[in-house]
């Protein structure tokens, strides 16, 4: 098996680590039907979270997200965050929480907002937005290793691609990053 972690993805390879997660996307909230059994034997829940550049009423939103937080607290999974043009109201509804662990997915954003979330202890996980935003490779750049992971999400980037790339932006070598993101998810997943 691989060294590489790929800690959201939409096209699994089983060549590597993989990160299989269930939830309710803020997309599909307005016709979500949230029953708690389906997260059992999940390793994270996810994608989930708010998304104010979407369609969907907002208030549904919240309340799809908040159940889910609930049962990730519930059951000590982590989350995969997916949030779009909604930082600040997510990270308020996440401080009424005690959860495992937060992982926003596809992050894209400014150094920041990055470090607003990892001094919460958040982590980061960037996939091919590093290569089209100066922004969010600054904030790569800036984000520690202890609260980094990487992702290929729907791109056409392999795994192996997007750690070149956040190597090259960040100055580091492969194996420093695969190191760091193999030691992060150990921690979460307590392997």
């Amino acid at each position: 098996m691989s060294r590489y972690i790929d800690i959201h993805t939409h096209n699994f390879t089983a060549r590597h680590t993989e990160l299989r997660a269930v939830g309710i996307h803020p997309w599909d909230a307005e016709k979500a039907e949230l029953q708690e059994h389906i997260f059992f034997g999940a390793s994270a829940i996810g994608e989930i979270g708010l998304d104010y550049a979407c369609n969907v009423d907002k208030a549904k939103q919240e309340e799809i997200f908040r159940a889910q937080l609930t049962i990730a607290e519930k059951l000590q999974l982590p989350v995969i965050l997916h949030c779009v043009r909604a930082f600040h109201p997510t990270f308020s509804i996440l401080k009424e929480y005690h959860l495992k662990a937060v992982i926003f997915h596809g992050f894209i954003g400014s150094k920041e907002l990055a470090a607003e979330a990892v001094k919460q202890g958040y982590f980061l996980s960037f996939g091919e937005g590093i290569k089209r935003s100066p922004k969010t490779a600054i904030a790569l750049q800036n984000t520690p290793l202890e609260n980094l992971f990487l992702e290929t999400d729907e791109s056409t980037l392999s795994i192996e691609e997007i750690y070149a790339i956040a190597a090259e932006i960040r100055g580091n070598d492969i194996k420093t990053i695969i190191d760091a993101i193999t030691n992060n998810y150990n921690r979460l997943f307590q392997l």
